[in-house]
């Protein structure tokens, strides 16, 4: 039987390097403390691991859900991470013109700084990008 939680941690720690410590993690404090647990097992475990789909696509489609959403905070990382799974600047910039067509310029704008903040985050990390 799959450790869910053990699969999730290790695709999270292989798309955000350097975010989480190694070891399992507690996640277990403040407001909502399952919040991380749900997301750690069901979204990385789960989906993430999936092989029907490859991470850089799992990125794009990711990206679109999140800009459509106007999900800031979690664009960011996903900027990040879709960097790490592949997606080169260009391409980025091509998925935030896109989604001026459908979601319109105010959510490819916002998604336009989360994605400028997810990239100085990477620099100041010393980060260096994938492609």
């Amino acid at each position: 039987m799959t450790d869910w939680r053990a699969e999730g941690l290790r695709v999270f720690r292989e798309m955000l390097p350097g975010v989480l410590p190694d070891g399992d993690v507690d996640f277990h404090h403040g407001f909502a403390p399952e919040l991380m647990d749900i997301g750690v097992e069901g979204v990385f475990g789960r989906l993430w691991s999936r092989e029907g789909l490859a991470r850089r696509d799992r990125s794009l489609l990711t990206l679109g859900m999140l800009i459509a959403l106007g999900a800031e905070e979690e664009l960011e990382s996903h900027f990040r991470i879709a960097e790490q799974n592949g997606l080169t600047r260009d391409e980025l910039a091509e998925v935030v013109y896109h989604t001026t067509g459908y979601v319109g310029f105010p959510a490819a704008n916002a998604a336009k700084k989360a994605a400028l903040r997810a990239f100085a985050k990477r620099a100041d990390n010393g980060e260096t990008t994938v492609t």
